[in-house]
């Protein structure tokens, strides 16, 4: 007699199958194809969520930056002022200071200004 993986084939098959769900064409619903793409597609996400932290803390430095030198201040001189001043904020906090608590922000540049004039 002989013997057949039926029950485990299948159960594979399905678990790769559901993971290509939503996928375009045959890659959703025949097993090779569907096994490539969910591959590739996991393969993506992992290479994605690395470059994501990278993509934040660029778009996080851009906005730092813009409204830094809306004060009159560029963006590496006003990082290195507060780190001299001994503030530790991390840029996602700055970021969002800057955009919804313009106020505070332009504290911190007075700040950074007035330890960077008492330096110099």
């Amino acid at each position: 007699m002989r013997i057949t993986g039926g029950i485990v084939t299948r159960r594979r098959h399905k678990k790769i199958l559901k993971l290509a769900k939503g996928h375009r064409g045959s890659l959703h619903t025949l097993f090779r194809p569907a096994k490539e793409s969910v591959l590739k597609a996991m393969k993506y996400a992992t290479m994605h969520r690395r470059t994501k932290k990278r993509d934040f803390r660029r778009l996080w430095i851009a906005r730092i930056n813009a409204a830094a030198r809306a004060e009159g201040i560029r963006y590496n001189e006003f990082i290195n002022g507060l780190n001299k001043a001994g503030i530790t904020l991390n840029r996602k906090i700055l970021s969002e200071m800057a955009i919804h608590d313009p106020q505070s922000f332009k504290s911190l540049v007075d700040k950074v200004k007035a330890q960077s004039g008492s330096a110099a």
